[in-house]
């Protein structure tokens, strides 16, 4: 059984340690089970975890089942079966650590119907579907494949969520090291929220792809509360 692998490798320090990171889920939930054993579990009982459904199983009582299910989608390599199961799981989604682990290669193989699912996604009330989203865009939409037009739709976001914003200011930071002219005019024009702008240069900032040069352009547009 999978929840007997799971209690078996289970670690309060470290459920400890992860529920500071992750206050938007009870300590409860959390068996603090490390990711690489996470994934060695989800590969040796993949067979298993599919023969009983394991993915219809929603919702899940512990964080560390919804990262191996995070896990199992990231793997699949149906692209029509991955967004069925994405849009089956994602209003389960919870909190970034699970969101985060989503990250499904199946999705560059249909560029145009991937960015169908990311505008419906983005419309979503649901914070971890739009960070969701927004991930899709920073994870395979930003180099060759780039276009302005992914900038002004993380651009035009509305969640005020702090998770959701987060998310925006990782894009926006990421996107500065892959399209430097295409999106500095963002921060130029104070085109974004003034906390995504802020945090936007502070992890650009932070970033070792980005040069002196412009980590001083970057300090210098920063807007002051």
């Amino acid at each position: 059984m999978i929840l007997d692998d799971l209690l078996e490798n289970r670690d309060e320090k470290y459920a400890d340690f992860n529920a500071r990171l992750i206050p938007t889920i009870e300590r409860s939930k959390i068996l603090g089970v490390r990711m690489p054993i996470l994934r060695k579990i989800t590969k040796s009982r993949y067979t298993e975890l599919e023969e009983n459904d394991f993915l219809k199983q929603l919702p899940h009582k512990y964080q560390e089942e919804n990262l191996i299910h995070g896990i199992m989608i990231s793997e699949m390599r149906n692209l029509k079966l991955c967004i069925r199961e994405l849009d089956r799981f994602l209003p389960f989604v919870d909190n970034w650590a699970v969101c985060d682990v989503l990250s499904p290669n199946v999705l560059k193989n249909d560029r145009e119907e991937t960015l169908r699912k990311v505008d419906s996604w983005l419309r979503s009330e649901r914070v971890y579907t739009v960070r969701f989203a927004i991930s899709v865009l920073m994870q395979y939409f930003l180099d060759k494949e780039f276009n302005d037009k992914y900038l002004e739709k993380v651009a035009r976001v509305e969640n005020d969520d702090y998770y959701v914003k987060m998310m925006q200011a990782w894009y926006f930071a990421t996107a500065l090291t892959k399209q430097w002219k295409n999106t500095i005019s963002y921060l130029e024009q104070k085109k974004l929220k003034v906390w995504v702008h802020n945090k936007t240069i502070q992890k650009a900032i932070e970033s070792q792809r980005i040069s002196a040069e412009n980590k001083n352009h970057l300090k210098a547009l920063k807007i002051k509360d």
